[in-house]
């Protein structure tokens, strides 16, 4: 008579109890879903458009390719104009606004001319009659952090080739105390002004001067094998991206008229500068998602964002709808002196990555991270099995090498996370509470709950009758 079998499920300590019994057993992972949401559930389960929805939407988001096109000032690609202000995030009030976020806006408004000294920023905004508040996402653009862009600030250009869609971000200023962790002393200015007069104008000779445009989708497949997952740690992609521009870089110094210390000085910058590529990824990731809405039917969820405030999602099946619960403060590790009471909740468009299956997602391939912002390599190993569980498919592009290059866990479901409880994980920086400190620390963070039973009802309500 063969041994018997013993099939648990969800009670790990009677499984202990009856495997040390030497009886065999086969554990089934089984989590109740989350409260209230049993109706909505069986109702979007039997909507028949679903499986082909979410199967258009995934194919669709694998579908693109980013290549760089351009850099150019946002007034010129995104029709900003003076007074005009983009966040990251859901859409957000001066009076609900986060220190970063309003620390950002303020170095913001100086930068552009409109107030002298950034302190004086606080009665414009308090006033809004000359300033408008947006996010970035409504204008196919994304920013990390406090996502604050300006009309003179430069941004990349991404672009599908095959439907010309476009994407943008800012260039990325490096760490600490920068104008998107809220900082906005003399030197964070000092350093923005160069950007808009210095490092913008060279990218842009560089990128119309390159014969090939750069593959930034290609770039972030080599990363992943290299040791970065595209949130936190873009060493490789960064140096991949100088590989890639720096001749014509160089060559500007005879057709572009630019002086031999403007492109030293560039390239020691972006060298310098680790967290440069970043804001080449979040564009990326966003124009792969931005090919997946709008598919009635699909639970796939194409953005996660935050403004300090609030932490936001919306779904391809659901349209422009943002769903909305209290950003989370990160557990991590900080710098210097700093703790948990110094940073503020969680805060940026780059969990844009997490959604294309990247950055947190993708910790697997980047072990080294777990250095920045907290826990151990099996944690890291354990959080891409674990997101797997929560999407549709894998990315065959963006592999793992550890895992076998198991492709990355992509295209989160908002029926999974409702059933199984388990929340998206986020790798993130911290910024300060207070506007004008900057970055306090690096750790790991989910979307509130809440959220996704919210977008799971209005699916619901959607399903055809």
């Amino acid at each position: 008579m063969s041994q018997p079998t013993v099939v648990t499920v969800g009670a790990d300590m009677f499984a202990d109890a009856v495997a040390g019994q030497a009886v065999d057993v086969e554990r089934v992972d089984w989590r109740p879903p989350m409260p209230g949401t049993e109706s909505d559930l069986a109702t979007v389960a039997t909507d028949a458009r679903r499986p082909e929805a979410n199967r258009r939407a995934v194919e669709a988001m694998l579908g693109v390719t980013a290549h760089l096109v351009d850099v150019a000032p946002a007034s010129e690609v995104l029709g900003l104009e003076k007074g005009q202000f983009l966040h990251a995030g859901p859409p957000i009030t001066w009076d609900r606004a986060s220190g970063p976020l309003r620390g950002a806006l303020m170095g913001g408004a100086a930068l552009e001319g409109l107030v002298d000294d950034p302190e004086d920023a606080v009665a414009l905004f308090e006033s809004g009659s000359s300033v408008t508040l947006e996010p970035c996402h409504h204008r196919s653009a994304v920013g990390p952090m406090a996502g604050v862009v300006t009309p003179s600030m430069w941004m990349w250009v991404l672009e599908d080739r095959a439907t010309g869609r476009r994407t943008y971000c800012s260039l990325n200023e490096g760490l600490g105390k920068v104008l998107r962790y809220g900082a906005y002393s003399p030197e964070v200015l000092t350093r923005l002004r160069w950007m808009g007069d210095v490092l913008g104008p060279l990218l842009q000779a560089a990128v119309r001067g390159t014969d090939e445009a750069t593959d930034v989708t290609g770039i972030l497949t080599q990363m992943l094998q290299m040791g970065d997952e595209a949130h936190n740690r873009n060493r490789a992609g960064t140096l991949m991206l100088l590989r890639d521009l720096s001749p014509a870089m160089v060559a500007s110094l005879e057709t572009g008229g630019f002086a031999g210390k403007d492109v030293a000085d560039a390239l020691r910058f972006v060298g310098g500068n680790d967290h440069f590529f970043l804001n080449l990824a979040m564009p990326a990731c966003k124009l792969a998602l931005d090919a997946g809405r709008d598919v009635p039917g699909s639970t796939m969820v194409v953005a996660m964002a935050r403004n300090g405030t609030d932490f936001g999602i919306q779904v391809s099946g659901t349209g422009d709808e943002w769903f909305t619960g209290p950003a989370q403060v990160a557990e991590g590790l900080f710098l210097g002196d700093y703790g948990p009471d110094d940073a503020n909740p969680d805060i940026g468009d780059s969990a844009i990555t997490e959604t294309a299956g990247i950055g947190g997602f993708a910790m697997a391939t980047a072990p080294a991270i777990v250095r920045l912002v907290g826990g151990s390599v099996p944690d890291a190993l354990a959080t891409t099995r674990r997101m797997h569980e929560i999407t549709l498919a894998e990315n065959p592009r963006w592999s793992v090498p550890v895992l076998e290059f198991q492709g990355t866990p992509t295209g989160i479901d908002v029926t999974k996370v409702c059933r199984t409880g388990i929340l998206p994980q986020i790798n993130t920086g911290m910024a300060g509470a207070v506007a004008g400190v900057g970055q306090v620390g690096a750790g790991l963070v989910t979307p509130p709950a809440e959220i996704f039973p919210k977008a799971l009802a209005a699916l619901a309500a959607r399903v055809p009758t």
